[in-house]
C-alpha cells in the first residue's frame, strides 16, 4: 500500500492568504531562511499575489507542527 506524500510547501501553494492589510493567493512557499521561532510551529516565507495589485509581496507565516 502506498500513500500520497505532501510537503507543507506544496499544501500552502494555491491557498488564499488573508490579513488586515492583504488578501491574495500564495504562489510559492519555503521554510523561512532566517531563524524565526514560534512556539510549537515552523516559520515559512510565502510569496503572495494580491487580488488588488500586480506586485507580489512576501509574508512570514507560522504552521503548527502538532
Amino acid at each position: 500500500m502506498s500513500a500520497n506524500l505532501y510537503s507543507i510547501e506544496s499544501l500552502l501553494v494555491g491557498k488564499t492568504y488573508r490579513s488586515k492589510s492583504l488578501v491574495g493567493e500564495i504562489v510559492s512557499a519555503e521554510k523561512h531562511p532566517q531563524a524565526v521561532w514560534y512556539e510549537n510551529a515552523e516559520a515559512y516565507l510565502v510569496e503572495i499575489r494580491p487580488t488588488n495589485s500586480i506586485r507580489n509581496t512576501y509574508r512570514t507565516i507560522a504552521v503548527a507542527n502538532n
